[in-house]
C-alpha cells in the first residue's frame, strides 16, 4: 500500500501536564509518515516550551500559536488550512494513541475505500482505565443524531474525495457538528470495535459534565441543524437514552 501522508491535528491550551504524553504516543506510531500539526490556542502557560523542545528532535512536529483564544474548533482549523496529507486524523492534548493505531486504521480505510473511519476508545480517569466506549461497525447522518458516540480522537477522514473541510465555528461540540456535516456527504462512517485510543476523562463532576454535553448537544440541533422543537426534542430523547445506557453498561 502506499505510504500517504497523515497529518494529525491537535489543538492545544494550557496542556503541559498532558502533552508531552500525548506527543509522544503520536511518534511511537509504527506507521512513520505523518506530520503532527499542533495549534496552541493562546495558552497561558508553558505549553510551547514542551512543545518546541519536540520540534528540535523531530521534524514532523509542526506549532502554530494563534494570537487570542478563539476556540478549539479555530484551533483545529488551523492545523486543516495548513495540513497537506491525504488523511487527517485528530488527537486532543490530553489523550493517547496506542502505537498501531495509524497503521491499522489507515489500512483498513484503504482496503475497504472508506473516506471516514473511527474506533472504539477507553475512557481513564485518575491514571486508572475505565470502560470501554465501543465502536460500532457503521453508522450514519440520523444515526449519529441520536447518538454521539464517536471519539474525536479516534476519527480519520480521507479527504482525497470529500476534499478539506471546516469545522463549524463554535465553542464546544464543534466537533459533533462537523461529523453529522461530513455525514451528509457520504452514507457512512466505518468503525473498527478494537481500543486504539485512551480518552481522559477531567475532574468535573458527573453531573456537571452531563448537563454541559446535553447544553451542548441541544445547541447544535438548534443552531447548526437548524431543527425546530419537535424535531430537536425527538433526536434528544434518543441522544439522552443512549447516552445513560452507555454509562450503565
Amino acid at each position: 500500500m502506499n505510504n500517504d501522508l497523515v497529518s494529525v491535528i491537535t489543538p492545544v491550551y494550557n496542556a503541559k501536564k498532558d502533552i508531552a504524553k500525548t506527543i509522544d504516543s503520536v511518534l511511537s506510531q509504527t506507521y512513520k509518515n505523518f506530520e503532527m500539526i499542533l495549534v496552541d490556542d493562546y495558552s497561558t502557560e508553558s505549553s510551547d516550551e514542551i512543545i518546541e523542545e519536540y520540534m528540535k528532535k523531530d521534524e514532523r512536529i509542526k506549532y502554530i500559536k494563534l494570537k487570542k483564544n478563539s476556540g478549539a474548533a479555530v484551533a483545529r482549523n488551523t492545523a486543516i488550512d495548513n495540513a497537506k496529507g491525504r488523511f487527517i486524523a485528530f488527537i486532543d492534548s490530553d489523550d493517547i494513541w496506542k502505537r498501531e493505531k495509524l497503521q491499522n486504521q489507515i489500512e483498513f480505510m484503504k482496503k475497504n475505500d472508506i473516506d471516514f473511519s473511527f474506533t472504539s476508545y477507553r475512557y481513564v480517569k485518575n491514571g486508572k482505565n475505565e470502560k470501554i466506549a465501543h465502536a460500532v461497525e457503521k453508522i450514519d447522518y440520523n444515526g449519529l443524531l441520536k447518538n454521539t458516540l464517536i471519539g474525536c480522537s479516534t476519527v480519520i477522514i480521507d479527504i482525497k474525495k470529500l476534499g478539506k473541510f471546516h469545522m463549524p465555528n463554535v465553542r464546544r461540540g464543534q466537533d459533533f457538528a462537523t461529523r453529522l456535516m461530513i455525514l451528509k456527504k457520504i452514507p457512512y462512517a466505518y468503525g473498527i470495535d478494537e481500543v486504539y485510543t485512551y480518552y481522559k476523562v477531567g475532574d468535573d463532576s458527573l453531573s456537571h459534565n452531563k448537563v454541559k454535553a446535553f447544553k451542548r448537544t441541544w445547541n447544535i440541533y438548534r443552531n447548526i441543524e437548524n431543527f425546530g422543537i419537535l424535531k430537536s426534542s425527538y433526536y434528544f430523547c434518543f441522544y439522552a437514552i443512549n447516552a445513560v445506557l452507555r454509562r450503565i453498561k
